[in-house]
């Protein structure tokens, strides 16, 4: 094999090889989104805490007033049963842009007469991503 011929294979494969690494990084990031959005479909807060990480803060105005809460006090607003029109509400990642083991998101919720924009921080640690922190926007339709 000719040296040009060898070095074009070489790089097809590592540009491949880079691809389906991308790739992977991108599911193990929307998986954690994911679990955020089943922990919204089933009203399950366990789906919370293995979306984020432990230190998490999810902060956002509601009703005008700023609120702030820590990972456990964002899951005691779950009792664990969906909501009533969860039939009818949907969940989209609109964006997610990663370098490395860090990254953003964008997601959309449109739950009854509300739509929230949720923007997460994500961190892949231990081999896994995470969300790091969760700040929202939430506008009545």
């Amino acid at each position: 094999m000719n040296k040009p011929l060898r070095i074009l294979l070489v790089s097809v494969f590592l540009a491949v090889s880079a691809l389906g690494a991308e790739q992977g990084e991108e599911a193990g990031a929307r998986a954690a989104i994911n679990r955020y959005f089943q922990g919204h479909a089933t009203g399950d807060a366990s789906h919370f805490r293995v979306a984020f990480l432990p230190t998490a803060h999810i902060e956002g105005n509601r009703e005008g007033k700023f609120t702030s809460w820590t990972l456990e006090e964002y899951c005691g607003l779950f009792k664990g049963k969906p909501a009533a029109d969860e039939a009818t509400r949907t969940r989209t990642i609109d964006l997610l842009d990663l370098s490395g083991d860090s990254g953003v998101a964008k997601a959309t919720l449109d739950h009854g007469a509300m739509v929230f924009t949720d923007y997460f921080v994500l961190l892949k640690v231990n081999g896994e991503w995470k969300i790091a922190n969760k700040v929202y926007y939430g506008r009545k339709k």
